[in-house]
């Protein structure tokens, strides 16, 4: 069998490798160190923010964000339906309730039509929100001027889960540099990786210094061991920063990579009926860190299932758009506004191996086994 194609495989060079030698040279191993402050001041400078804190996990910056925003038990935070589940773990973890809202077309991101809705509902009941999470997916910015104004207007704080969309754009910004805290992954999938990690950035200084000190098991500023307040062990270590500090050298380079495999498979597939591409939203720029498309079964011939499938049988990894969270079993009893246009996306979309390291060799056989299942279509029932 060919060797596997992969959705989204980690792309090392040598310049990760020269930082994470100078760190085993300094044997600065711990979870602080100078590669950890100068990636958090490099990439602060990358996306636009004034601070940064380089953390463990990308749901490790969101769990912080939520609870520097105030979310505790009992409250309700409004956030994408159509998104990975750790967008919305967090929001559990300390005791508060999602509520789901639908994605417009235009982005597949948060609508904020249904977002104001939600708002004006809530605020006649007397139960706004205690924060709202603005999901930036595969690449792509939600529309953050009608979210940010619609929040404003109720004085709830967004927090940006900009996980997916490092490299991409707003209006000439960087998302995640809008609302009162983002967040960004680093996890090994990611356009940018440092194995496992995330940072979380502010314009907010004290609200970045709170959050460093949760981050390191909440110590107070004694010279013995005091707590006041519980913490937790959040912090990213030196070694992988001196990843990322390679890693964001060469960003610009793997979102033309991933654009580029973009316009690859838009090439190949364009006389193809039935396949639409996620749309590049007019406000910005998408990095296509996923390419990411829909699948008509009328009009293709086959349903995606089969089109996944198929590439799995030749030993090519592709995955379903995010399976929303309102049909997730373990949110399925929270409230939601809408959810078609998520559930179609989901239905009917799949996402296409993407990495930056692919050859124009692997982008072939992608393109050859879709073709081939659009030349000889088998039907399923369901998906």
């Amino acid at each position: 069998m060919s060797s596997r194609i992969y959705l989204s495989s980690p792309h090392m060079g040598t310049l990760e490798r020269r930082y994470v030698e100078d760190a085993f040279a300094s044997n600065w191993i711990a979870p602080l160190g100078p590669h950890v402050d100068a990636f958090q001041e490099e990439f602060a400078r990358c996306v636009g923010s004034p601070h940064a804190l380089a953390l463990s996990s990308g749901t490790a910056a969101l769990h912080l964000a939520l609870q520097l925003v105030g979310v505790g038990p009992g409250d309700d935070v409004l956030v994408s339906t159509l998104t990975f589940s750790a967008s919305v773990n967090p929001i559990r973890y300390l005791g508060a309730s999602p509520v789901f809202i639908d994605s417009e077309r235009t982005s597949w991101n948060m609508d904020p039509a249904l977002l104001e809705e939600e708002l004006a509902t809530r605020a006649r009941a007397g139960r706004l929100p205690r924060a709202v999470i603005v999901v930036h997916l595969y690449g792509q910015s939600a529309d953050l001027d009608p979210l940010l104004a619609a929040c404003d207007r109720y004085g709830v704080p967004v927090v940006e889960d900009a996980a997916e969309a490092l490299g991409s754009s707003y209006k000439g910004r960087a998302p995640g540099t809008f609302g009162r805290v983002g967040i960004y992954s680093f996890n090994g999938n990611k356009i940018l990786t440092t194995s496992g990690g995330g940072m979380l950035v502010s314009s907010d200084g004290e609200l970045i210094q709170h959050a460093l000190k949760l981050a390191t098991q909440a110590r107070d500023a004694a010279p013995h061991y005091q707590h006041s307040e519980i913490g937790y062990n959040y912090r990213l270590s030196n070694v992988l920063a001196a990843i990322g500090r390679g890693q964001l050298l060469v960003l610009e380079d793997r979102v033309l990579a991933r654009r580029a495999n973009h316009a690859f498979y838009a090439k190949a597939f364009a006389d193809l009926p039935g396949i639409a591409f996620m749309p590049e939203a007019p406000w910005g720029r998408h990095t296509r860190w996923l390419t990411t498309l829909t699948i008509d079964p009328e009009a293709f011939g086959a349903d995606r299932e089969t089109v996944r499938t198929a590439l799995e049988k030749e030993n090519i990894e592709a995955r379903p758009v995010w399976k929303p969270m309102h049909l997730q079993p373990v949110f399925a009893s929270f409230d939601r506004r809408r959810g078609s246009v998520s559930e179609e996306l989901f239905e009917r979309g799949l996402c296409l191996p993407s990495g930056s390291n692919l050859t124009s060799q692997e982008l072939e056989r992608v393109v050859e086994v879709v073709r081939a299942v659009a030349r000889n279509p088998v039907r399923r029932t369901g998906s």
